[in-house]
């Protein structure tokens, strides 16, 4: 049986202790194992029975045979399990990066979605990834905290921000990477993380939120057993209203970095994140006059699938435009004839 498991175990991490080691620093890497599947075919078979409703043309444009085998060779991108140091903490995480590239490579901070085990990086984000280091892009992303191997307490949103911010400074360490273009992409929970980061860092150039909450009181609200399973679980302190608060970006956007363009992509028949969230985001981020483009998928889900290829197009150009091209940003007064 053909697993997604995206990586071995590790069995070589330094003995001395994480916190005598600097923040964003790499301890261990290790090349990314792949699933065994027999063939191309037999991984298309695997995947067709996992997300329902999958755009087919992601196969077709993106994801082809050519590109898997291009990627499991290791022809055109590397790899790599890592653990890097965050606030003295292994934390687990990737780093796919292009090969032979001739000059400093543009990056991506890639943030997952999910809790614990669920949303965990699989062998599906690592296609994503990949593609975007077929194009010239290093990617680095986080398990986080408390997840899939890393030391420390998923909080959801609490320190554990710290996780992705810190890698910007792993960016900073890598060869051959130009640490003044990186864009972050982050897909539901990761798209609160993703607003949490943009509200401390002036770094990031573009930011794309896909299926992201803003607003943690509306979602108690809509799912009430989600929150009380999730909230004990994830919370630093048993302050909800505060702890519910920081995780709802659509309660303080002018924390947001004003010029870090922000594309918001969320399906109509999302039933995990209710769309409605993300309308009240780029509402109100237009009466702010930010930088974004809001894009409502008819009919999607909370993963988008049905307009997969759609959704990765637009992922795509929005990183080329302003993280490789560091077009200027658009005038957001209004003006025109």
């Amino acid at each position: 049986m053909a697993t997604l498991l995206a990586g071995p175990a590790f069995s070589a991490v330094p003995e001395t202790p994480s916190s005598e080691f600097a923040d964003g620093e790499i301890l261990d890497r290790q090349p990314c194992s792949w699933p065994d599947f027999a063939s191309y075919a037999d991984w298309r078979e695997f995947m067709a029975g996992g997300p329902p409703n999958m755009d087919e043309r992601i196969y077709d444009e993106f994801f082809t045979e050519a590109a898997y085998e291009r990627f499991r060779r290791g022809e055109d991108t590397r790899c790599e399990k890592i653990v890097y140091v965050s606030s003295g903490l292994r934390i687990v995480g990737f780093l796919v990066q292009p090969v032979g590239s001739p000059a400093p490579a543009p990056a991506v901070v890639y943030n997952r979605g999910g809790y614990g085990t669920y949303g965990r990086i699989l062998f599906w984000d690592l296609l994503h990834m990949m593609d975007l280091a077929s194009r010239g892009y290093a990617v680095v992303a986080s398990e986080y905290r408390g997840n899939w191997g890393s030391e420390g307490h998923d909080e959801g949103g609490g320190a554990d921000v710290e996780d992705v911010l810190n890698l910007l400074r792993l960016i900073d360490r890598l060869p051959n990477t130009d640490g003044e273009r990186i864009g972050m992409l982050g897909w539901s929970r990761g798209g609160g993380m993703t607003y949490q980061s943009l509200a401390r860092t002036d770094r990031i150039d573009a930011a794309i939120l896909v299926a992201a909450g803003t607003d943690a009181f509306d979602s108690a609200q809509r799912r009430p057993d989600a929150a009380a399973a999730l909230e004990p679980l994830k919370h630093a302190t048993d302050d909800v209203a505060r702890e519910r608060l920081e995780r709802s970006p659509l309660r303080w956007p002018e924390r947001l970095h004003p010029e870090t363009p922000i594309l918001i992509l969320h399906g109509s028949s999302d039933w995990r994140v209710h769309p409605g969230q993300a309308l009240a985001m780029a509402t109100r981020l237009f009466e702010l006059r930010h930088p974004t483009r809001f894009i409502l998928y008819e009919g999607a889900d909370h993963m988008l699938n049905e307009y997969r290829a759609d959704v990765w197009r637009e992922i795509v150009a929005w990183l080329d435009r302003y993280v490789r091209d560091q077009e200027p940003r658009p005038d957001m007064e209004p003006h025109g004839r």
